[in-house]
């Protein structure tokens, strides 16, 4: 897939799976991307973005390579993935190292990058990103790329994203059981982010919400790097069952009905709108008003933005967020669901659609592709520096048939 350089983003969520393959027109630190292919399944084989099911999720998995792969005309071998659940947690670090020869190179930055990553972890957990934020030379901040610069004392900033073991380690295995080999794991706000903001956003200070079905993803950005990232195991999926049990119908009718009639907030909904209900156990369907809906929607969804709102707090970034807020993913789908984010905020909010790309741009031009789309461009950035595993296993191969002659010929 490499060398046709085409990259293929596979969001493994709690309510679908989605594979995107994008071939890349022209590389760069903004590469440019043409999506050539889209395929989704439904999932069911996780709960609040962690796999609970290995076989329905390498099923669903398989499916929505399928379908990329007949849309695509290429086969998938390769793919960027992206991980998120409650148990994501995230911590920014300093180092600080002596310049050996006044000017700075590329293992000066390895080695103050490795000093800032210098700090205990437990065995359950491993670090899945380390992001520089800012280099500082001889206590001069600001620095993006200290590299080829002069000075003494080279001090880094960095965001750590750590995660449990056990969860990074299930959806490596269910790609491969798919077939695939995964490049790289990428968190999922991270990946969002790519595909939804601009650089003047990230500049100025903004919050990304990636609400999906089990998950709601934060990233906080301010001059140009990430400062703070959260994942809460709250989305859609809660919504739906608040419609299920208020309404008093089946969970998959709960969820047509959340698509179809949904609405944040009930001041937006006028009082002679009625929906039909479908019954539970063959009972007869009922018609209902659109605003008790609301009404149950409403309570659900403010709490979730109560929620992120206390994880902003807590960053202390807060009053540093000029560009406001960005929510994207399928749950923000919703009708007034910026309404009420603006309401809860405090904040100018806008609903944020992929950016930047070409090819079936109309196909992906929704807030639920948004991790998708987003893997797929980091993928496309770190295309030079990927890490095949196939490569490994070839060797390990070697190795074992080497043995394997070995000890025939001894016996």
């Amino acid at each position: 897939m490499s060398k046709k350089e085409f990259v293929v983003g596979l969001d493994i969520g709690t309510t679908k799976i989605c594979c995107i393959v994008g071939e890349v027109v022209d590389r760069g630190p903004y590469p440019k991307i043409d999506i050539v292919g889209i395929g989704t399944a439904p999932s069911s084989g996780l709960r609040k973005g962690v796999v609970i099911n290995i076989e329905a999720t390498v099923e669903s998995i398989t499916k929505a390579v399928e379908e990329s792969e007949l849309m695509a005309g290429a086969e998938i071998s390769t793919v960027y993935t992206g991980i998120a659940g409650g148990h994501i947690k995230s911590f920014n670090s300093t180092g600080v190292v002596a310049v050996k020869d006044k000017e700075i190179t590329e293992q000066d930055v390895q080695r103050v990058i490795d000093a800032a990553k210098a700090v205990a972890i437990p065995l359950d957990r491993e670090t899945i990103h380390i992001i520089p934020q800012e280099y500082l030379i001889n206590d001069q901040g600001g620095i993006k790329d200290p590299i080829g610069m002069s000075g003494v004392r080279l001090e880094a900033k960095v965001h750590i994203v750590t995660g449990a073991v056990s969860s990074a380690q299930n959806i490596i295995k269910c790609a491969n059981k798919a077939g695939l080999n995964v490049a790289e794991i990428c968190l999922e706000p991270i990946a969002s982010s790519e595909a939804v903001l601009c650089q003047d956003e990230k500049e100025l200070g903004v919050v990304l919400v990636d609400i999906g079905g089990g998950t709601s993803d934060i990233a906080l950005f301010k001059e140009g790097a990430i400062v703070h990232t959260g994942v809460l195991a709250i989305g859609g999926n809660h919504i739906t069952n608040d419609i299920a049990v208020g309404l008093r119908t089946p969970q998959n009718e709960a969820e047509k009905i959340k698509i179809r009639h949904g609405c944040a907030l009930t001041s937006m909904v006028k009082p002679d709108e009625m929906i039909e209900v479908a019954g539970v156990g063959g009972r007869k369907s009922r018609v209902l008003s659109r605003r008790l809906l609301a009404e149950i929607i409403e309570p659900r969804v403010e709490e979730i933005f109560s929620l992120i709102q206390r994880e902003i707090m807590k960053s202390g970034y807060q009053e540093l967020l000029s560009a406001g807020v960005v929510i994207t993913g399928g749950a923000t789908l919703l009708e007034g669901m910026p309404e009420l984010a603006e309401f809860v905020f405090e904040m100018p909010v806008k609903r944020g659609l992929p950016q930047n790309i070409g090819g079936l741009r109309d196909v992906v031009n929704s807030p639920k592709y948004a991790t998708g789309v987003g893997l797929l461009k980091y993928g496309a950035r770190n295309l030079a520096k990927a890490r095949f595993p196939i490569r490994e296993k070839n060797i390990y191969d070697k190795v074992r048939g080497s043995m394997r002659n070995w000890i025939k010929d001894l016996f």
